[in-house]
């Protein structure tokens, strides 16, 4: 029985973050990309989100290895969580290799895992999948798209990617290469739905360094500039930019500090001499000749610029002596928190810059006409879009039928659905588990959705604690039952109701000793259910309600 080819979604489609995709025929599976998602909102107390790897777990003697397609976050951020589950090799680019080496050691796991360090055209065997790394353009180096050949046939995944013409350095997107693997015919493609909604092209980084170059000119403030860390083309950019006018730079925020350090000794930064200074000297130079490049793009409440904005940075004041400039775009859902970030920023009477039209950030993306482009070039037989939320899959697989592909070989798949493909069809067959795993502090998994559900009330309409002392010797209430309540109202000022809930509370007592209810379980029961129902009617608010018998 000849083996059916399977791509196995397990994050990263209808959300953006947390990608990961495992790829399976016979008894091979190999893993592309192992990242995190950054928590909802409503997710309270929750710090990451990570994919689903049950089908992993239950399959680990048949992985022969991950592979990831560059140094991001959504793209490598749950390795160190996905390796204390299952142990395999690893195979990627310096950068990416470095980026999660840092990860591993925070972990202790640095000792533990093969990592096999790969050059941009090396062509490896993993079981009956030959992978080749082919040269993309993104907002962090040695990003590549990925040729998995199998025994049906070529696959392309595209990572993330855009063809940016004038690169800061590296080269553009391989062209020649993925237009020479369409010749030779690619059975699927999976390419990056991101920006599938914008029309043309992704401008070029080096539009935002001529960006900065204005910003600069003539500036008599300190300007303190905020950005992804992991872009090291734009940090090469704004310490270029800096030594030209001749200031020194400072870097605050721990992930930017490794990233540029990382940089540095793989050779993908070249910082002129005497530039870097520790912000302790820096403090004592005049504002007109000082840069400081920040974490915190995103509003993060743990970031430098965050601390800045708040006045909790132990080294750096901001005032109006300061020039701020934003230059990373809202990651959906943290606008918010970067709202927050400015606003602050504005009362210490800083200069703010930060209006998308201003150039002071490029997507790492591609927009339609570069999608259009990739599909032109590899000519796939079935199309995949990946990487982006339902709407963007559906516009990209448009796309894809509008540059020839044939509708029924488009597939808009969802985590979890099994993609199964031969020489002559493509379908979604079975589900595997997929979802969210949530990490709260150190826990991994213990914040499900009844706990995310009781957070979700405690936020909205707090909690009130019955204490009812009960006699261990003839299980009798003897004495008032006590009312504590955090997050709902203040109890001296609502005395009337605390009287009224305390009343409830014996009354439902008395009904358990009529109706023969003697446990615990059952009196805590009947009086949860009925203060609840009181306060609802009488105030509309639904609180948590914690019996609590108190033996006496």
């Amino acid at each position: 029985m000849i083996s059916k080819l399977k791509i196995i979604p397990l994050g990263g489609l209808g959300e953006i973050g947390k990608n990961m995709t495992a790829i399976e025929y016979g008894s091979d599976i190999i893993v592309i990309d192992c990242g995190m998602g950054f928590p909802d909102e409503d997710m309270y107390g929750i710090d990451i989100v990570l994919p689903d790897i049950t089908y992993l777990k239950n399959n680990a003697s048949r992985i022969r290895g991950i592979i990831l397609t560059h140094g991001h976050e959504d793209h490598i951020g749950a390795v160190p969580y996905v390796l204390k589950e299952i142990d395999v090799p690893i195979y990627t680019l310096p950068l990416t290799a470095a980026l999660v080496e840092l990860k591993l050691e925070e972990h202790d796991l640095l000792y533990n895992t093969q990592i096999f360090t790969k050059k941009v055209g090396s062509v490896f065997r993993l079981g009956c999948f030959t992978i080749e790394f082919i040269h993309v353009n993104h907002s962090i180096p040695d990003a590549v798209a990925l040729a998995i050949k199998t025994p049906l046939g070529t696959i392309i995944h595209t990572g993330d990617f855009k063809i940016d013409v004038t690169p800061i350095s590296g080269g553009m997107t391989d062209l020649a290469r993925l237009g020479q693997l369409g010749n030779e015919g690619v059975l699927a493609l999976m390419s990056d739905s991101t920006n599938t909604e914008k029309p043309g092209h992704s401008d070029s980084e080096r539009k935002v360094g001529e960006s900065f170059d204005k910003l600069f000119m003539g500036c008599d403030k300190r300007i303190i500039i905020t950005t992804f860390a992991s872009n090291v083309h734009r940090l090469q950019q704004i310490i270029n930019v800096a030594a030209k006018y001749k200031r020194k730079v400072g870097i605050t925020g721990r992930s930017m500090e490794n990233v540029i350090r990382v940089a540095m000794v793989l050779g993908y930064m070249d910082i002129p001499d005497n530039v870097l200074m520790d912000i302790e000297k820096l403090n004592k130079l005049p504002k007109n000749q000082v840069v400081i490049i920040s974490t915190g793009s995103q509003g993060e409440s743990m970031s430098a610029l965050y601390r800045m904005a708040f006045s909790e940075h132990k080294q750096i004041k901001v005032d109006a002596g300061d020039r701020v400039i934003i230059s990373a775009s809202a990651i959906p859902g943290n606008e918010n928190m970067i709202s927050r970030v400015i606003d602050e920023l504005f009362h210490k009477g800083a200069e703010v810059i930060y209006d998308k039209h201003t150039d002071l950030h490029v997507s790492g993306h591609a927009s339609q006409e570069e999608q259009k482009m990739m599909l032109g070039l590899v000519k796939p037989k079935y199309f995949i879009p990946v990487h982006g939320e339902h709407r963007m899959l559906v516009k990209h697989g448009e796309l894809g039928k509008l540059m020839g592909v044939q509708p029924k070989n488009v597939v808009i798949a969802e985590n979890g659905k099994v993609i199964e493909i031969t020489k002559k069809s493509i379908k979604c067959t079975e589900t595997v588990p997929s979802g969210a795993v949530l990490v709260d502090g150190s826990g991994v998994g213990e914040v499900g959705s009844v706990v995310l559900r009781d957070r979700h009330k405690l936020a909205e309409d707090g909690m009130v604690v019955i204490v009812m002392p009960y006699s261990s010797d003839d299980h009798t209430l003897i004495g008032s039952p006590e009312i504590v309540t955090r997050g709902f109202i203040y109890v001296k000022e609502a005395e009337e109701l605390m009287e009224e809930l305390k009343r409830v509370t014996l009354e439902s007592v008395d009904a358990c000793k009529a109706q023969h209810i003697n446990d615990w379980t059952g009196i805590k029961a009947k009086v949860k259910n009925n203060i609840s129902g009181y306060l609802y009617k009488t105030t509309g608010r639904n609180p948590m309600i914690l019996p609590v018998i108190c033996e006496i």
